[in-house]
């Protein structure tokens, strides 16, 4: 299944897996709105259970211009995985132009209270060329 998944990056043993796709049906090109649909997948391959606490993401559109989310957890829940365990959530982004990126990183706790910041691989946000 990992063959779905176009980008990764590991941290200290938790792995991020990105897969994003265009969807021209939430788009509104004409009105200069273009919106893709992304799967994260997050496994942690570490010793201890792991919370997932925060989100922070750095979103980039085609004009270079930055948008900054930061918040508690991935789609309303903070997920606890134990070792060996993986959790699945899709969310989307919208921008005003057919191209740009996204990347950033989540922070965890682990069981001993510690905090793991691990890496949200960078990935670019791409419409087809028919798309805009």
């Amino acid at each position: 299944m990992k063959e779905l998944f176009q980008h990764a990056a590991v941290t200290d043993g938790i792995t991020v897996r990105v897969a994003v796709n265009f969807l021209p049906e939430q788009s509104r090109v004409e009105a200069g709105k273009w919106f893709w649909v992304y799967h994260i997948r997050i496994e942690n391959h570490g010793t201890q259970p792991v919370r997932l606490m925060t989100r922070h993401w750095r979103i980039t559109d085609g004009h270079g211009a930055v948008n900054l989310v930061e918040g508690e957890g991935v789609v309303g829940e903070q997920p606890l995985l134990q070792p060996g365990q993986s959790h699945d959530y899709v969310s989307g982004c919208p921008l005003a132009t057919p191209h740009g990126s996204m990347e950033g990183h989540y922070t965890f706790e682990r069981a001993d209270g510690s905090d793991l910041r691990a890496a949200i691989p960078f990935f670019p946000l791409a419409a087809p060329a028919t798309a805009g």
